[in-house]
């Protein structure tokens, strides 16, 4: 099912520059004419693959844009989606579209309160709901959404008491009214389909919100057509490869590829039982290409690094080698240099004997080329994928922007940067080195917030409001959120990003989050990763029960002590940590100490614990500490603890 570079099969350029006269369902009828019974969306269910031609997803489609008809849908609506990565979510979001009504993707993960908030900010007409969990979510905040006329649920399980509830339907009873209105009106959807426009709002996405309340981010479906377009000429993808939706569909990037890049390009869509079978999964479809978050290639490097560290000594010194060659090589491109013939042949061996077996363990040998954005992410991590073979590339891009716009050409990959913009993207960096962007997939503006649409839009560029420069070469680095750069009493600026990733790549933590604004010095908030310091602790004989026990126990403090120091190497005197606090419970959305996208909040945890922050600077040891816990069901518990502060 894989294929090599020479088997893509190329969009013609007439085709790709046509795009933008049309909207995303009109694309879709396009290509289910094109392509009709070539496979257009997998799911795996119990183990078994289960797949949809293009007709059939343009036949879905169809039946609930006609199906919401029946219901009183009208055009410019908004509908809300509380979906998981399913084929329904694709049938359910170009079907609204196809009546000319504009999606809103919410997270599943959001409690009730999240969705209630989101929906009523745009006074939602009608919501689907993925299964029970959501749907009891959204009935205990009924009352608050006066507006919304029906409530659609895809998943029937558990749902039988509920059939007496006029508000709620199942996703097979909307599919039957669109069957009914088909037979009396067969020319109906095509009259609605061809009624839109590419510049009309196609959906709406909130903001990650970690400097204040989520804004709602406008994108057109030229916007998409656009950023589709910019992929399609770039990527190493062509009709009929893979992608495989891993990432929240209510995020930029799912968006983006999902519902832009595949349905332009031909390619198929493929849903994974599970995440956590995410990995077993891409062996089995191999998809062309992935783009997810940094986190995921955080967590991945870790799990990797610590399977070395319990092999065998031969294994491990195999492996070690392989990554000192593969690293070497590495380093030698991202500096422009020629790689020697003699380490050339070193490194072939070492991929073909260590790295190419980890790959496929792992289930990336087949990726063409893997990406990562949302977060800034460590070099090292870059670094360590690519010495083991894996085309990992960093890049930039914001919901506002349409997606990603910024990537690492094939060849000129620096870790440290986020590579050079795609096509008919220009970018600027303003007098306060703010990162500015011009291109047709920028976002038609904020929902109902004019003013903030204007100070974004200034001067026809989307202002970032993400600090930067281009360095000889032409490629971006970016520093951090403008607002985020900070400086200490002796007035050394640092952004609390950079030093972050670096923490991050350690197995061993989780999250960081940096501190010293207006301080003599650098201290820190660390969550240590719970399976890797508890399977460390396990090793090692030492007992605990919850993470607050393990992330107090002494011999966690020094593991982490020793890899905040090795850190501390890699960076100047003035951004060196010098005490930290291991956090006795794990930041949390839920608790809104991170965004549904993973970003810390920076501000609500500074308010949060700023009585821990205090005692890092007035030279305290310890601390008692009682902290709250909001859990899923939104109950609230408390924990109380003492917790150490560890002198680096």
């Amino acid at each position: 099912m894989r294929a090599t570079e020479k088997n893509i099969k190329r969009i013609d350029e007439d085709t790709l520059n046509s795009l933008e006269q049309y909207t995303l369902p009109q694309i879709l009828g396009r290509q289910a004419e094109g392509l009709g019974e070539g496979i257009a969306v997998r799911e795996k269910a119990y183990g078994i693959w289960q797949t949809y031609n293009w007709r059939e997803y343009l036949r879905y489609t169809r039946l609930v844009a006609l199906g919401l008809i029946s219901l009183g849908l009208k055009r410019e609506d908004n509908v809300g989606l509380v979906l998981d990565n399913h084929p329904e979510w694709l049938f359910a979001q170009l079907g609204t579209q196809s009546a000319g009504a504009v999606t809103i993707p919410l997270f599943t993960s959001a409690v009730a309160e999240e969705l209630a908030g989101g929906l009523n900010r745009v006074k939602a007409s009608y919501v689907f709901a993925q299964d029970q969990e959501q749907v009891d979510k959204l009935l205990s905040c009924r009352e608050r959404l006066s507006h919304v006329k029906r409530l659609i649920y895809l998943d029937p399980t558990g749902m039988r008491s509920y059939r007496d509830n006029p508000w709620l339907i199942s996703f097979a009873q909307l599919l039957e009214l669109g069957e009914d209105l088909d037979k009396e009106e067969p020319d109906r959807y095509t009259r609605e389909v061809w009624e839109g426009t590419p510049k009309e709002v196609a959906l709406m996405l909130m903001t990650s919100g970690t400097t204040g309340e989520p804004k709602m981010v406008m994108l057109s479906h030229q916007n998409f057509t656009e950023m589709a377009r910019k992929w399609i000429e770039t990527a190493p993808i062509g009709v009929g490869d893979n992608w495989i939706s891993i990432t929240p569909t209510a995020w930029i990037v799912d968006q983006m590829w999902g519902v832009g890049v595949t349905l332009c390009c031909g390619m198929a869509m493929n849903f994974p039982e599970t995440f956590e079978t995410a990995v077993e999964d891409f062996r089995e479809i191999g998809p062309t290409v992935i783009v997810t978050s940094s986190r995921f290639w955080e967590d991945l490097a870790s799990k990797i690094r610590v399977k070395i560290s319990d092999a065998g000594f031969i294994k491990r010194a195999m492996y070690n080698y392989s990554q000192e060659m593969g690293k070497k090589v590495v380093d030698l491109e991202s500096e422009g240099k020629p790689v020697p013939s003699g380490l050339k042949f070193l490194r072939w061996i070492m991929h073909r004997t260590v790295s190419r077996p980890l790959l496929d363990r792992v289930g990336c040998l087949g990726f063409r080329a893997a990406y990562t954005g949302g977060h800034p992410i460590s070099p090292d991590v870059i670094r360590f994928f690519r010495a083991n073979g894996l085309n990992l590339k960093q890049c930039y891009g914001l919901t506002e922007a349409g997606g990603i716009f910024q990537v690492q050409p094939d060849g000129e990959v620096k870790p440290e940067t986020v590579g050079k913009p795609l096509p008919r993207t220009e970018i600027r960096i303003a007098e306060d080195q703010e990162v500015l962007v011009k291109s047709k997939s920028c976002f038609v503006g904020y929902y109902e917030n004019e003013e903030a649409t204007e100070e974004a839009l200034a001067d026809g560029w989307f202002h970032t409001g993400d600090a930067g420069y281009l360095d000889k070469d032409g490629h971006l680095l970016i520093i951090g959120r403008k607002q985020d750069i900070m400086r200490t009493k002796e007035g050394e600026a640092f952004s609390p990003d950079f030093i972050e990733t670096r923490l991050k790549f350690s197995p061993y933590i989780k999250e960081s989050v940096i501190w010293g604004e207006g301080q003599p010095y650098l201290t820190a908030f660390i969550n240590i990763d719970f399976g890797n310091v508890g399977n460390w602790a396990e090793d090692r004989k030492i007992p605990y029960t919850t993470y607050t026990d393990l992330s107090q126990q002494p011999a966690v403090e020094e593991l982490i002590r020793q890899e905040v120091r090795e850190v501390n190497t890699q960076l100047p005197q003035p951004m060196q940590l010098v005490r930290i606090i291991l956090l006795y419970k794990l930041l949390d959305a839920d608790d809104q100490e991170l965004t549904r996208t993973g970003k810390v909040r920076r501000k609500f945890v500074f308010e949060q614990y700023k009585e821990l922050i205090d005692a890092m600077y007035a030279g305290k040891k310890e601390l008692p500490v009682r902290g709250r816990v909001r859990y899923r069901d939104g109950h609230v518990g408390t924990i109380e603890t003492t917790v150490k502060i560890i002198d680096v």
